[in-house]
């Protein structure tokens, strides 16, 4: 499972927005948010461009490290 660190979530809101947007990136699969840790925790199905997944965290309001 890899993880991607991303600040600004605070509620179910966020972590469902968070979960969605990872999920239309190409090669993630079972997204999900720890929002104790303010984690994002995916699986990958294929290669994943890690430009493209924190530009998809970014596009809605949240701050990928």
């Amino acid at each position: 499972m890899k993880i991607l660190k991303v600040n600004g979530m605070q509620c179910g809101h966020c972590k469902a927005a968070v979960e969605e947007a990872a999920g239309k990136v190409s090669g993630v699969s079972r997204p999900e948010v720890d929002l104790a840790a303010k984690e994002l925790r995916y699986e990958e199905s294929g290669p994943v461009d890690q430009d493209a997944l924190k530009r998809a965290i970014r596009d809605i309001g949240f701050d990928p490290e």
